[in-house]
């Protein structure tokens, strides 16, 4: 198995148990949250040599986070400790319908601080860069890291894929998020957008053409979720296609189905398949991930995932 290195601010997510007012809320359920930790989780659970970079506070949230990331075999060589800011953490309300509320406390945290040496030896030995597009939006160290990150791999020969997860809150404007989320994104090999990313990075409509407007910037291949729909591709030498969703799916939570996604194309990829075949396993964990209350609670193992791939989509044969 070829060896993952992904990079971002881990976070502890407590979720209400009940319904309701945040303000009301007694009893609430703590998970390891961060789009990053989900797919570092992912790739580890598929028998990769997973890697995690990142930074944490010295406090029982931070301690919470590395036991987590441990368990699910998961290396934190590269978490650093701050001894003088602490983890942060979010709030998530329970619900059966729309969008949950959602409560961040970040702004102090520690892997804003996070030190850009020691770069080069991280790399080192890695075959794939996996980066999002929150490092970037946090401060500017972050920017600076997540560029630096991704400049080193490309010397270094890793493949590198960019997940925009645009979160426009974290912002100064739009339009800087667009800017500096595009110039991250031209960095990659793989480019894994939603279709609504696409709309706004690009002002298109059509995935047709928010994949050129990728590959004319040098991009490998385009990936595009279309949510229950399924995923679009085009590659640099002119091959496109597409790969329905996986149908039925009993949804308890959407948050983690672009991560989950990002795993399944990510992994196949790695391994040599198709573009068709990524799309396929992608659409699989994502669905997976959607069934359950965690962020990474129905990120498959191997064979979970190859049974799930024979079932749903012989169904859909």
């Amino acid at each position: 198995m070829k060896r993952f290195l992904t990079f971002g601010e881990p976070m502890v997510m407590f979720t209400a148990q009940s319904e309701g007012d945040l303000a009301e809320q007694r009893v609430f359920h703590k998970f390891v949250a961060g789009a990053e930790t989900n797919v570092a989780t992912g790739m580890a659970r598929l028998g990769y040599e997973s890697y995690f970079a990142s930074r944490v506070g010295d406090d029982s949230l931070g301690r919470f986070i590395k036991q987590a990331l441990v368990k699910e075999g998961i290396h934190l060589n590269f978490v650093s400790t701050d001894t003088k800011w602490p983890t942060g953490f979010q709030l998530k309300s329970h619900t059966t319908h729309g969008d949950p509320e959602v409560e961040y406390f970040r702004e102090f945290a520690a892997f804003r601080h996070i030190p850009q040496s020691g770069l080069d030896k991280m790399l080192k030995g890695m075959d794939h860069l996996h980066a999002t597009g929150i490092p970037l939006a946090l401060c500017e160290n972050t920017r600076q890291y997540g560029f630096a990150m991704m400049k080193k791999a490309r010397a270094a020969g890793l493949t590198i894929s960019f997940d925009p997860n645009l979160r426009p809150n974290l912002w100064p404007s739009r339009e800087e998020m667009i800017r500096v989320t595009n110039e991250a994104a031209i960095q990659a090999d793989w480019f894994l957008p939603g279709i609504h990313e696409g709309e706004i990075l690009t002002g298109l409509k059509e995935p047709e053409d928010m994949a050129d407007f990728y590959l004319q910037k040098g991009v490998r291949l385009v990936i595009i979720k279309l949510g229950s729909a399924g995923a679009f591709f085009k590659a640099r030498d002119g091959r496109l296609g597409m790969m329905a969703g996986v149908p039925n799916v009993k949804v308890v939570d959407t948050v983690g189905a672009g991560d989950g996604f990002a795993v399944g194309a990510i992994s196949a990829l790695l391994e040599g398949c198709s573009e068709l075949e990524a799309l396929q396993r992608g659409n699989a964990i994502g669905a997976l991930a959607v069934q359950f209350p965690g962020d990474s609670d129905g990120l498959p193992t191997r064979p979970a995932l190859m049974d799930y791939l024979h079932t749903v989509y012989a169904k859909i044969a």
